[in-house]
């Protein structure tokens, strides 16, 4: 099989020959390729050719399009601090929602001409001209619902305006317009010709409000948002980081076709939580072992992942993003135990 035809499987439900490998690793990548952050920032090539120099140096099967945290919020009005070879992040200071009114000013953005938006759909359709007939290309959407609402009001702010319930009303009007926001660049990452789209909704991690906030307050807005997206015509993605055992039967019924799992949850125990037809993306530690560990770490924790799963619906990830300064040697480790312990049995 192709790497594409390695991961559509997976997502169709089938047995592959083994199980496709697609690491979080656009930070990796500029590393691998010897390029700064502020270089591609606003280049989609710099960025696709970065993406495509690692995929081809590590084997992998696929690439995620990923800039920074706050592409969106930007094209929403925020102000945004550009770091050098950091990715750049909302400056939360100078929120964009600093009274419940200015909800009613918020507009739509174009994904195509709005701010660095269309950067990263241009990303998206260099890659797929590049690697897109072989290899599996998700095109993020970047943040979802509840967490770019947090970033447009400030997170502070808004997690004290849902534990005192301020103002109801505006509250859900700000995490729809979001849902709109996300749909808009979910469904333009399918235009771009992206095989999958994606959100990561950081804020509505357990680690940070309840599950029963998650329920109340995020839960919907994705449900929503991957209807809409996904009746376009493109599989859609959740990441959700820290521990989501305990929001995992929600996060399944949101119908996302993938749900990225990060290291803190049990994959084992995610796998008989999320319906077969469900891929599980995930879940090696990020941190250790892939930058403090070695080789034959990432290879047991690799074992552990693909035996607790017996494979099924699996497409082998980090936890989250792997950091710039992810070791090498643990990259080559991570693939190769994908093929050692994650072939089938032949089919035929």
């Amino acid at each position: 099989m192709t790497s594409l035809e390695r991961c559509l499987t997976v997502l169709d439900g089938g047995v592959p020959d083994r199980v496709p490998v697609i690491p979080q690793c656009f930070l990796f990548s500029l590393e691998t390729a010897g390029v700064r952050m502020h270089e591609v920032v606003r280049n989609a090539a710099k960025m696709a050719e970065a993406q495509a120099v690692c995929m081809e140096r590590y084997g992998y099967d696929g690439c995620i399009i990923d800039f920074d945290d706050a592409t969106l919020a930007e094209a929403c009005g925020a102000k945004v601090i550009f770091r050098d070879n950091d990715p750049a992040v909302v400056d939360e200071s100078e929120p964009r929602i600093k009274e419940w009114r200015d909800v009613a000013t918020l507009k739509l953005p174009d994904p195509q001409t709005t701010a660095r938006l269309p950067v990263w759909l241009d990303a998206t359709r260099a890659l797929m001209e590049r690697v897109g007939k072989h290899a599996f290309v998700m095109g993020r959407a970047d943040q979802g619902p509840f967490t770019l609402a947090c970033l447009l009001r400030g997170a502070q702010q808004f997690f004290i305006d849902l534990a005192t319930e301020s103002d109801n009303a505006a509250i859900g009007d700000l995490i729809d317009y979001c849902r709109q926001v996300c749909a808009l660049f979910g469904k333009a990452q399918k235009d771009a010709g992206a095989h999958a789209t994606s959100i990561g909704d950081a804020y509505a991690s357990p680690n940070l409000i309840s599950p029963r906030m998650y329920r109340r307050y995020a839960l919907q807005a994705e449900i929503d948002l991957v209807s809409e997206v996904q009746a376009y015509g493109i599989p859609m993605s959740i990441h959700i980081c820290g521990n989501t055992t305990g929001i995992l039967p929600d996060m399944a019924k949101t119908g996302a076709r993938l749900l990225e799992v990060d290291w803190k949850v049990d994959m084992g125990a995610a796998r008989e939580i999320a319906p077969p037809t469900t891929t599980l993306m995930g879940n090696v530690n990020p941190s250790d072992p892939m930058v403090l560990g070695v080789p034959g770490q990432v290879r047991e924790a690799v074992r552990t992942i693909i035996e607790s799963t017996a494979g099924r619906g699996l497409i082998l990830s980090s936890g989250c993003a792997l950091g710039r300064d992810t070791k090498p040697e643990n990259m080559e480790a991570l693939v190769a135990a994908a093929k050692e312990f994650g072939t089938f049995p032949s089919r035929g």
